[in-house]
């Protein structure tokens, strides 16, 4: 799978795909990604990529003649265009899953005030957002969408089983509670059906705890 980010800030980037199992499929060619300033497309001397909004109104707004350009030389007909935004479709497993899928995905991330809208009406595919929030910009959200997705191309998790057990997973809630050594703790013990090596047991204490986590902090994923 190849990545692409285009960005007004690229330096952010430098880091969060260095490290761990993202590194590790990069590394192995399994992942590509790869982050690009917006300004290169830029046309005027000052590499302007934003201005002010027609109307009237706060703050600027990136202009559609440097994504056009932009797409023109980077798209495929592989590929997925992707817009951070806070009016976009909230990302969840489920979309993190479609989109592992794709063998090519562009991701823009605006910054400031938003788009020009002819950008969002003509040249994406999809609109994501990461939450009920506002950002500074999409860099933010381009790093967690990269992170879910990535991990999910085969052969990326060493232990691939390990996926079907994950908090969302086709729609089973969140994930059970996990322990490890010492068995004591400060006087907090583990439970003893994950001592007993009784797998059906433990198999069903852990959908039961389960469905009480995910009862009590997500009732709305429980169908």
């Amino acid at each position: 799978m190849k990545i692409e980010v285009v960005t007004l800030f690229p330096k952010m980037f430098v880091g969060p795909f260095d490290e761990s199992i993202i590194k590790r499929a990069r590394e192995k060619g399994l992942v590509e990604i790869v982050i690009h300033d917006i300004r290169k497309w830029a046309k005027d001397r000052h590499k302007s990529v934003d201005d002010r909004p027609y109307g009237g109104g706060v703050g600027m707004i990136l202009k559609v003649e440097p994504v056009y350009e932009a797409l023109k030389e980077l798209k495929s007909k592989n590929s997925k265009i992707i817009l951070l935004t806070p009016q976009g479709k909230t990302f969840n497993q489920t979309l993190a899953r479609k989109l592992s899928k794709f063998q090519h995905l562009i991701l823009i991330a605006g910054h400031y005030e938003g788009y020009d809208e002819r950008i969002r009406k003509h040249l994406v595919d999809e609109e994501i957002s990461i939450g009920d929030y506002v950002l500074t910009g999409g860099e933010l959200p381009a790093m967690v969408l990269v992170d879910a997705v990535a991990r999910l191309v085969p052969k990326v998790l060493v232990k691939p089983e390990a996926l079907r057990h994950e908090s969302f997973n086709q729609n089973q809630g969140l994930d059970y509670p996990q322990f490890t050594r010492p068995e004591k703790f400060q006087g907090w013990r583990v439970p003893k059906v994950l001592l007993s090596g009784n797998h059906k047991e433990i198999e069903k204490w852990r959908k039961k705890e389960s469905f009480k986590t995910t009862k009590k902090n997500r009732p709305d994923l429980i169908k």
